[in-house]
């Protein structure tokens, strides 16, 4: 069964893509939404049986991320539509943050220096770019800009989990999310390009998968101790 959840998921995210190349909102509006759905019921599916405090974790930043999209897909008609959608998203990484914090401290992995220095360095890049083009959200993305870079870190901290396939793939998943969210920012103030629609869902779609099916190989193997 999880399978096909994996497929929905799949055609879900092509048929999004496609809305988003032809322009057409109707295509959209249908598809974006079963996106995240189908990653939901995928990720239920594949923990089925498990007792893990994790999967209700991991389900409520699904579940945000959702309502985030849902939101976004309608904040060209209004400003505050957008800072809706930001919010949903502050919210899916929030909960996330706290997932890879948990994992990080179950692990015993101490905070790397240099992945700090790191994220520092892209958050300041990042700001330092956009933050003559950002006006009255100066404040907004500069919080969601700092609650993002704090996920990437700790995301940045499963490659040293005991589960190395499992680290890697959400630190990937998490590395995406970045880089659809900068992709966003840059196109959203800063200056727009063509496909920008495209290698945002993209990059989402795919890190949002990968950050499943890291979780599902680390709650499973777990389970299995």
């Amino acid at each position: 069964m999880k399978k096909i959840w994996l497929i929905g998921y799949a055609f879900a995210l092509i048929a999004d893509l496609i809305g988003i190349y032809l322009k057409n909102d109707i295509l959209i509006y249908v598809a974006k939404p079963l996106v995240v759905i189908a990653l939901i019921l995928y990720f239920l599916s594949a923990t089925k049986g498990i007792q893990n405090g994790f999967i209700i974790i991991i389900v409520r930043a699904l579940i945000f991320s959702w309502l985030g999209d849902l939101v976004l897909m309608f904040d060209s008609f209004n400003k505050n539509i957008f800072l809706i959608g930001l919010l949903a998203f502050l919210f899916a990484h929030l909960i996330y943050i706290r997932f890879f914090s948990l994992v990080r401290m179950s692990e015993k992995i101490k905070l790397k220096p240099g992945l700090i220095l790191l994220v520092v360095v892209y958050y300041s890049g990042l700001i330092f770019l956009l933050f003559n083009d950002l006006h009255e959200l100066k404040i907004p993305v500069m919080v969601y800009g700092i609650v993002i870079s704090i996920m990437f870190l700790l995301a940045l901290h499963m490659l040293f989990i005991k589960n190395k396939e499992a680290g890697n793939l959400m630190m990937l998943g998490a590395l995406l999310f970045v880089a659809s969210d900068s992709i966003l920012a840059i196109n959203k103030f800063y200056e727009s390009f063509e496909y920008a629609g495209i290698a945002i869902m993209l990059t989402y779609g795919i890190a949002q998968l990968l950050i499943i099916l890291g979780a599902v190989k680390y709650i499973t193997s777990a389970s299995k101790q």
